[in-house]
């Protein structure tokens, strides 16, 4: 119990410790006892009570002894157990036990209240262990004995001539020579740079060839036609159809074309040369309205 939140705790004690005084004193040292109580705070307030509980004991043991060696000799009889005994406690030994434990308890909560657990870790030194550790220098190694062996830079003159191959001999006395080195593969060709030929100047239109037949209908389409030519231009071989318009009357028509063309193509070239060579290209017929 906190003392200074139950401030009626030590005045309860003080009360009752003046109380259980003799008669005569019983008035004036709770008058004195209360008014020294007043002036006082905190945890003093309650060393303050169990103080006058301890002077109410020790008071009354001292008036109680008079009394009885009194009694003892008017009676003109010795004790029945003999000479009494003042050593007793004045107070019961379960009262002792609850005051001491309270005493504790105030204490411990006086301390957390009033911050002084936390004070008491403040102070405690740090204690730091340091180990020191000699950097001590280790001995130099010992020279060896027996032979010494002197080094020495000898320069050898280099006598200009012609570098000379020695031959590689193994351990039996046989000369190794070197396998022959495989022969390197040819460097690839250059890439060629190839262009397309096709009709050219002079090539017939397609409005001579159209068919008749195809014209009066409104039939249109367009056939490939593939045709082998050589450097002038000239047609090798007959041309062949090489994919149908949908038309047979269109695809004779663009065959006959292509023969009448022969002359008028534009050969392949590879780089820049005109070579001998076979291609496809598309024939449309088409009406012009």
């Amino acid at each position: 119990m906190n003392p200074r939140n139950d401030p009626d705790l030590a005045q309860r004690l003080v009360v009752r410790a003046a109380r259980k005084a003799p008669a005569a004193l019983s008035e004036r040292l709770e008058e004195e006892w209360l008014a020294d109580l007043q002036s006082r705070s905190g945890l003093a307030r309650l060393r303050l009570a169990l103080g006058c509980c301890w002077a109410t004991a020790v008071i009354t043991r001292d008036v109680r002894v008079p009394q009885l060696a009194a009694s003892g000799a008017s009676g003109g009889h010795r004790p029945l157990f003999g000479e009494p005994r003042f050593d007793l406690p004045l107070l019961s030994r379960r009262t002792v036990t609850l005051l001491v434990i309270a005493g504790l308890h105030a204490l411990v909560i006086y301390g957390f209240t009033s911050g002084l657990a936390q004070k008491v870790a403040a102070v405690l030194p740090v204690i730091t262990h340091v180990v020191i550790v000699e950097n001590r220098a280790l001995p130099p190694p010992p020279e060896p004995t027996g032979v010494k062996i002197s080094t020495r830079n000898y320069s050898v003159p280099l006598i200009p001539g012609p570098a000379i191959e020695w031959p590689k001999v193994d351990g039996a006395g046989i000369t190794i020579t070197d396998p022959p080195l495989p022969p390197q593969p040819p460097a690839p060709p250059a890439p060629v740079r190839r262009v397309e030929g096709g009709p050219g100047k002079g090539f017939p239109t397609t409005a001579d060839y159209y068919p008749a037949a195809s014209a009066r209908i409104s039939e249109t389409g367009a056939a490939n036609v593939q045709v082998c030519v050589d450097t002038q231009g000239r047609l090798t071989a007959d041309p062949v159809l090489a994919s149908s318009s949908g038309s047979r009357r269109l695809d004779d028509a663009a065959l006959i074309l292509a023969r009448a063309g022969s002359g008028h193509y534009r050969p392949n070239t590879e780089d820049g040369t005109p070579v001998s060579s076979c291609y496809a290209y598309r024939i449309r017929f088409t009406l012009n309205n």
